[in-house]
């Protein structure tokens, strides 16, 4: 009973990743706080997890859009315990034909919005000495993303700024933990336009949201610094470790093209040796 008064906020907590995450606060008797942009889909969720005998309060915000975010902060007048930033979206294609607005809003969501709730209520939980923050970072933040330039480097940027702050507060009784996956089950690819994608169509087993979920969960409330969601992105982070970068991204760049554009090559490269 002692979590019965604790009160968890979680972005992008309607879908995918962040709705898993929600159950399980909820199932652990935390109250909460859920953030996205529909407020059908709030209603559904929050009608869900009301069932785990939870409070559940729904704020629809946009946070892509800075003044949204800092709106949030000042919303928000429980003491939060835990703080999950998982709001998260990336785009499809070169960075050259990419549209910059969508690919600056990423930047807002990715890593602004995450700066502005961090820094808030970190202030919070500094004052009472206590509590706990998850950002959802990703595998591609370990490495750089032809196709997805700007999302990789915001990811990247979630997991560096995630480790630095815990360094800095690490007498603060506050923890700071990063969960990284690799390709789940989630509209986060649909969202994206990345359904052509050569990695996409050839990775026959996406990771269970419920699954990665718990494993961010468990680092969470083990206080761990971060933790990445399944063996195969183990492998491939600690391969891209021993790789210059340049052949990480050659790599990704391969991996990540669309499938049309792979047909074109085998078919180019078969003309060639007939």
């Amino acid at each position: 009973m002692e979590n019965q008064q604790k009160t968890a906020l979680i972005t992008g907590a309607t879908s995918g990743i962040g709705k898993e995450l929600a159950k399980l606060f909820a199932r652990d008797q935390y109250n909460l706080i859920i953030v996205a942009r529909d407020q059908h889909e709030l209603d559904s969720t929050a009608e869900e997890l009301r069932q785990s005998g939870v409070e559940v309060t729904t704020i629809s915000k946009d946070l892509s859009q800075m003044d949204e975010a800092k709106t949030l902060c000042q919303m928000v007048q429980t003491p939060i315990d835990a703080l999950v930033n998982d709001a998260g979206q990336g785009v499809y294609g070169l960075f050259k034909d990419n549209d910059l607005e969508r690919e600056l809003d990423i930047i807002h969501l990715n890593i602004c919005a995450t700066v502005i709730l961090t820094k808030h209520f970190v202030k919070q939980m500094a004052a009472r000495g206590e509590g706990k923050i998850l950002n959802l970072g990703s595998v591609a933040g370990k490495v750089p993303g032809p196709w997805q330039a700007v999302y990789h480097a915001t990811k990247s940027f979630v997991l560096s700024f995630t480790t630095a702050i815990r360094e800095e507060m690490k007498d603060s009784g506050i923890t700071f933990t990063a969960l990284m996956p690799g390709i789940t089950d989630t509209d986060f690819f649909n969202k994206a336009g990345m359904n052509d994608s050569k990695a996409l169509q050839e990775e026959s087993v996406k990771a269970d949201p419920a699954g990665v979920a718990k494993d961010g969960y468990e680092a969470l409330m083990a206080g761990d610094d971060r933790v990445i969601s399944g063996f195969k992105n183990k492998m491939q982070v600690n391969m891209s470790n021993l790789m210059p970068d340049s052949a990480v991204a050659h790599n990704m760049y391969e991996q990540q093209k669309p499938v049309e554009q792979e047909q074109q090559q085998q078919d180019q490269q078969k003309d060639s040796s007939q």
